[in-house]
C-alpha cells in the first residue's frame, strides 16, 4: 500500500475473501493493534477511514486480510481538488477457503493538518456581497441560491460568522440609507408621497426576507449562541429605524400625510384606507408607532372633536347632537379595526368621549333632558344613557331625573284647580317614568330608587290631600256604573294605585278615607265587584299588615251577618204576624266599631215606617240580648211607587226624600216652613233634599218661584205633568262637594287617632330613655312618627302627657324631660 507525501486524509484498503474471519484487539498510539470478533458470512469489501484522535493527529487504519497485498487498489485523485484523495477498492471475489489465522490492524498518524484555501472567506463573500447587491437592486444573480445557502453554512463551519454578520449589516445599511435617502424632496402630493413610502417599505421587507432566507444558518447558530445580537430581519428593522430617523423630513411628512388622510376621511372623503394600514404596519414593526404617530393622532383628535363639538351643540338639537356623537364613537371604533393599531383604541374613543361628550354633559342635560322626556323619546333617553354610561355621567344625569320629576310633578300635585284629576295624571306620569325606566335606563336600580324617592316626595307636598283623592279614586273605580271595564283591567289599575298609596307617608288619612267611602258602597249596594273589593283589601293588608285592614274587613262580615238575620226575621213570628203589608224593608246592622262614625239625624219617619223598625228592634234584641240599635237615618233609601197622571213610576231615592214626597200623599202644596215642622228634618239637610226632588234632573215636584236655590218662603207642588222614559228612575241626592262638614269629621278623626300614636309615641321613647332633652325627643318622635306632623303639635302632645303625670320637666332645666314610672 502507497502513502502519498501530501494526502490530508489517512487511507487503508482491505480485500478480503467471502468467507474470510477477522479478529483482533484495540492497540494505543500510532503503533497499536486492532483485533475485531469474529464475524460469518463475512463479503469482501474494501474500507477506507479516517479517525482524529484527541490530540489532533491523524491516526492510519492499515488492514491486510486474506492476501491483500496481492490485490493493491488504485488510487484516484479528483482533478477539482488536489487536497482530496479518493482511493476505489477493487473488490474480487475468490473461492471459499478454509477460516485463516485472525490480521493484525496496524493505526498510523497523519504527519500534517488540513488548511483552507488561500482567501477562503474573501472570496466567500465576494459571492455574497454580489447576491446582496443583486437584490436591493433587484437585478438577477448568476449564483443560485443553494450555492449562496452553502457558502454561508461554509463560513459559519469555520468560525467566521461574527465577521460574516457584520458585512451583511454594512453591506444592508448603505443600501437602506440609501432607499431612505432617495425619497427626500419627492412628489408634494401627500398620497403620492405615501406611496413611495409603502413601495419602499414593501421592498425592504421583501428584501431583508430574501436575505434572511440565505443567510438562514447564520440566524440559526451564531446569531442564537451570540448574545445581544438581533436577527438578521430585528437587524434590517433597526437599521431602517436609524435611518427613517436620520431622514426627519421623510418621517415628518409621512407622519402630516398620514394624519392628513384620516382628517379627511373624518370629514366625508374617501381615502385609501389599506395604504393607511400598510404605513401604520410599518410604524409598528419599527417600534415607533407610540412615539412618532401616536402621540401627534391623539392630539389632533382632542383639537379637531373639540372644535366639532362645540360647533355642533350650537347649531342641532340634543336628539340630533347624540346621534352625531354615536355614529362619531363607532366611526372611532371601526377605525382602529381597519387599519389602527389595536393598542390606540383606548386612548382614541376615550378622547372622542371626552371632548364629544364629557365636556357638554351639562349643556345636554339643561338644553334637551327636559324635552326628551316631555316627549316621551324612549329611542333618544337610551342613547343619552349609552353614551352617559360610557363617560361614567349616570349621576348627572340620575340628579336631572329626579329634578325632572320634581318638577313636572309639582305641576300636578299643587294645583288645586286640577285635584279631580290629581291621581289619574300621577299614574299617567308614573307609567311613562317605569316605561322608560325599563327601555331606556336598562332598569338600573340607582335610577329605580330615584323615581321612588322623587314620587314619595312629591306626594306628601300637600300633606293629606293626595292620601283623600286617591282613596277617592278608588271609591270611583270600584263604584258600580263603571262600564266598559273589564276585571283584569280593574285588578291592573288597582295594582298601579297601590303603587302611589306606598308612596303616602299619611296612610292613616287614606284609610279614614277609604273606609268612609266603602261603607257608602257596601250600604247601598253601589260595589261594582264584592271580588275586587276584597282584592284591594288583600293588597292593602300584604302592604300595610292585618291591623290596617282589620276594620275593613269586619265591614263585610257585618254585611254578610246582616243578609243573614234578614233572613232569620222574615221567617219569623213577629214578620209574619205584626209586619204591615205592602211594605218590604231590609236592614243592616252594623258594629260601631267597624264603620266610620255618622252624626245622628232626626225625622219623622212614616207610621208604616216606625212600625216596621219596632217590629225588628224587637225581633234583633230578643235574639241578641244586651245589645242597643241605633238608626242612621241618613243612611237609609227607599224605592217609592208613585202614580203621576202620565203612568206609574218607580223612584229610587234617600230616607229624608221619602219622607219628604209621602207628605204630598195628603196635601197638593206645601211651603218650605209646613215641611220642616213635619218631618223634622236638620235645616240644611231639608234644603239639599228640596234642592234634588224640585230643582235637578229629575223633578218630582215644582218650586214656587222657580230658582236653583230652597228659600223659606219657597212653596212645593206635586208635579203632575212628570214624565220620564224609563219605569225605575233614580232621583240623586244633592251632594255639597264631599260636605265640607264631612271632609272635616272625617280628617278630625284622623288627627285625633294620630294623638294616640304620638302620645304612645312619646311614652315608649322616655320609658326607654328615661331623661331626654326637648330637641332629641322631637328628632326620633320624626323618624318613628309614619305620618308629617307639625313640631307644634308635637309640644302640644307633650304638654298633655306631662299634665296626665306621664313625664316631668327637669327642675333645673326646662328643656330636659324625665320619664315618670
Amino acid at each position: 500500500m502507497s502513502h502519498p507525501t501530501n494526502s490530508k486524509r489517512s487511507l487503508y484498503n482491505t480485500t478480503s475473501n467471502n468467507n474470510s474471519e477477522a479478529s483482533g484487539g484495540g492497540g494505543g498510539g500510532g503503533g497499536g493493534e486492532a483485533h475485531f470478533p469474529a464475524m460469518k458470512k463475512a463479503k469482501s469489501q474494501a474500507v477506507s477511514c479516517s479517525l482524529d484522535n484527541k490530540n489532533g493527529r491523524h491516526v492510519h487504519f492499515d488492514s491486510d486480510l486474506d492476501g491483500a497485498d496481492d490485490h493493491p487498489s488504485p488510487m484516484i485523485e479528483d482533478p477539482n481538488n488536489p487536497n482530496d484523495v479518493v482511493v476505489a477498492a477493487n473488490l474480487s471475489r475468490k473461492k471459499a477457503t478454509p477460516p485463516q489465522p485472525a490480521k493484525k490492524l496496524v493505526i498510523k498518524l497523519l504527519k500534517a493538518k488540513p488548511t483552507l484555501p488561500t482567501n477562503f472567506e474573501e472570496n466567500t463573500w465576494a459571492k455574497l456581497k454580489s447576491a446582496i447587491s443583486a437584490i436591493f437592486l433587484k437585478r438577477p444573480d448568476p449564483c443560485d441560491l443553494e450555492k449562496l445557502y452553502q457558502a454561508v453554512n461554509d463560513l459559519c463551519l469555520h468560525k467566521m460568522g461574527g465577521s460574516l454578520y457584520q458585512r451583511i449589516e454594512k453591506e444592508c445599511e448603505a443600501h437602506i440609507s440609501a432607499a431612505l435617502q432617495s425619497l427626500v424632496g419627492q412628489s408634494e402630493d401627500l398620497v403620492v408621497f405615501l406611496s413611495l413610502v409603502e413601495k419602499c417599505w414593501q421592498d425592504f421587507c421583501d428584501q431583508m426576507l430574501m436575505i434572511r432566507g440565505i443567510a438562514l444558518y447564520l440566524d440559526r447558530t451564531y446569531v442564537k449562541q451570540t448574545p445581544n445580537v438581533r436577527s438578521l430581519w430585528d437587524m434590517g428593522l433597526q437599521l431602517f429605524r436609524k435611518h427613517l430617523s436620520q431622514a426627519a423630513e421623510v418621517e415628518h411628512k409621512i407622519v402630516f400625510g398620514l394624519l392628513r388622510m384620516i382628517e379627511s376621511e373624518r370629514l366625508g372623503e374617501a381615502v385609501d384606507r389599506t395604504l393607511l394600514n400598510h404605513l401604520l404596519k410599518m410604524f409598528t414593526a419599527l417600534g415607533i408607532y407610540s412615539e412618532s404617530f401616536e402621540k401627534p393622532f391623539l392630539e389632533g383628535t382632542s383639537e379637531f372633536y373639540a372644535a366639532e363639538g362645540v360647533k355642533y351643540m350650537q347649531q342641532a338639537d340634543v336628539p340630533d347632537y347624540l346621534k352625531h356623537v354615536e355614529v362619531r364613537l363607532n366611526e372611532e371604533h371601526e377605525r382602529c379595526l381597519l387599519y389602527l393599531d389595536t393598542s390606540t383604541r383606548k386612548p382614541l374613543v376615550a378622547t372622542a368621549e371626552r371632548q364629544l361628550l364629557e365636556r357638554h354633559i351639562s349643556a345636554i342635560l339643561d338644553k334637551g333632558f327636559m324635552m326628551l322626556m316631555d316627549g316621551n323619546r324612549i329611542e333618544d333617553l337610551q342613547r343619552i344613557y349609552l353614551l352617559f354610561s360610557r363617560v361614567s355621567a349616570l349621576e348627572s344625569l340620575r340628579q336631572s331625573l329626579s329634578s325632572y320629576i320634581r318638577r313636572t310633578g309639582q305641576g300636578i300635585i299643587m294645583d288645586e284647580e286640577k285635584d279631580k284629576d290629581m291621581v289619574s295624571s300621577l299614574l299617567e306620569f308614573k307609567a311613562s317614568l317605569d316605561t322608560i325606566w325599563e327601555d331606556s335606563f336598562s332598569r338600573n336600580e340607582a335610577f329605580c330608587n330615584t323615581i321612588k324617592d322623587a314620587f314619595e316626595h312629591l306626594i306628601n307636598l300637600r300633606q293629606n290631600r293626595p292620601a283623600e283623592l286617591i282613596a277617592k279614586f278608588l271609591d270611583e273605580k270600584l263604584r258600580a256604573g263603571n262600564k266598559g271595564t273589564s276585571e283584569e283591567e280593574l285588578e291592573g289599575t288597582l295594582d298601579k294605585v297601590l303603587v302611589l298609596f306606598r308612596f303616602i307617608q299619611g296612610k292613616d288619612v287614606f284609610e279614614a278615607f277609604y273606609k268612609k267611602d266603602l261603607a257608602k258602597r257596601l250600604l247601598l249596594g253601589k260595589s261594582a265587584s264584592i271580588d275586587a273589593e276584597k282584592s284591594m283589601i288583600s293588597k292593602l293588608k300584604t302592604e300595610c299588615g292585618s291591623q290596617f285592614t282589620n276594620k275593613l274587613e269586619g265591614m263585610f262580615k257585618d254585611i254578610e251577618l246582616s243578609k243573614e238575620i234578614n233572613e232569620s226575621f222574615k221567617q219569623s213570628s213577629q214578620a209574619r204576624t205584626k209586619l204591615p203589608s205592602g211594605i218590604e224593608m231590609s236592614v243592616h246592622v252594623l258594629t260601631t266599631g267597624y264603620w266610620p262614625t255618622y252624626p245622628p239625624m232626626d225625622v219623622r219617619l212614616p207610621h208604616e215606617l216606625n212600625v216596621y223598625q219596632d217590629i225588628f228592634k224587637e225581633f234583633y234584641l230578643s235574639k241578641y240580648s244586651g245589645r242597643r240599635l241605633m238608626w242612621q237615618n241618613s243612611l237609609g233609601h227607599c224605592v217609592l211607587k208613585a202614580e203621576f197622571p202620565k203612568g206609574k213610576k218607580e223612584l229610587a231615592v234617600s230616607l229624608f226624600q221619602t219622607v219628604v214626597l209621602m207628605l204630598f200623599n195628603d196635601a197638593e202644596r206645601l211651603s218650605f216652613q209646613d215641611i220642616k215642622d213635619s218631618t223634622g228634618i236638620e235645616d240644611k239637610e231639608l234644603r239639599r233634599t228640596l234642592q234634588s226632588l224640585a230643582c235637578g234632573k229629575v223633578r218630582v215636584l215644582q218650586k214656587l218661584p222657580k230658582g236653583r236655590e230652597v228659600e223659606d218662603d219657597d212653596s212645593f207642588l206635586f208635579n203632575e205633568g212628570f214624565t220620564n222614559p224609563l219605569y225605575r228612575i233614580k232621583v240623586n241626592a244633592i251632594q255639597m262637594k264631599e260636605t265640607v262638614e264631612e271632609n272635616t269629621s272625617t280628617t278630625e278623626r284622623v288627627f285625633q287617632d294620630r294623638q294616640y300614636q304620638v302620645d304612645a309615641a312619646i311614652v315608649r321613647i322616655m320609658k326607654t330613655r328615661k331623661v331626654l332633652s326637648h330637641t332629641l325627643l322631637i328628632t326620633e318622635l320624626f323618624q318613628q312618627l309614619k305620618f308629617p306632623i307639625k313640631p307644634a303639635d308635637l309640644k302640644k302632645r307633650i304638654e298633655s302627657l306631662i299634665d296626665r303625670e306621664y313625664l316631668e320637666r327637669d327642675k333645673n332645666n326646662p328643656q330636659i324631660y324625665n320619664y315618670l314610672a
